[in-house]
């Protein structure tokens, strides 16, 4: 059975390749400092029969987006500035990709995001895309480009909502 759980020192972190040096750097050098500064959260995705090995990770943090760089008709609804949640880093090992695991990953993300919103605020999920595959597979889940920032994505706390509905 595979579970996702906060990253700590019993997960390998120096076996997993996902395909992306800055990735897998993040998560072998860095995630866990982050962590215990409460600077980022990083969760990671394990098989309980093996739980020192990582399947993937996704990090989430804070961030605060000026209204302006909303799509219009979610910038006319708020004050200047806006607090959500940001996907900061989501990567699959490259023996698991094409096999659902973003996915999970992401809804995982999504739940985190909703929980923050209903406990300290937030409209949303926010995350830069890393390049344009990376931005075409966040569409596919309803994300929406910031103004002026083809890389940036929003993907409102409604819309969320709504794809977490049993």
């Amino acid at each position: 059975m595979r579970v996702i759980e906060l990253l700590d020192q019993s997960h390998d972190r120096d076996l997993f390749d996902c395909g992306n040096d800055a990735l897998n750097q993040f998560l072998q050098q860095t995630a866990r400092q982050h962590n215990q500064k409460g600077v980022s959260r990083t969760f990671v995705l394990v098989d309980t029969g093996q739980q020192e090995i990582v399947i993937g990770f996704f990090t989430l943090t804070l961030c605060e987006v000026r209204v302006e760089q909303l799509p219009l008709k979610f910038a006319k609804k708020y004050p200047t500035k806006v607090p959500g949640v940001k996907l900061a880093r989501l990567a699959v090992s490259i023996d698991s990709q094409r096999k659902g695991i973003g996915g999970i990953l992401m809804i995982e993300a999504m739940q985190r995001a909703v929980s923050v919103a209903e406990n300290a605020g937030g409209i949303g999920l926010f995350v830069d895309a890393k390049d344009e595959n990376a931005r075409n597979y966040y569409l596919r889940y309803g994300f929406v480009i910031l103004e002026d920032a083809s890389l940036q994505l929003f993907l409102p706390l409604s819309t969320i909502q709504q794809m977490l509905k049993p």
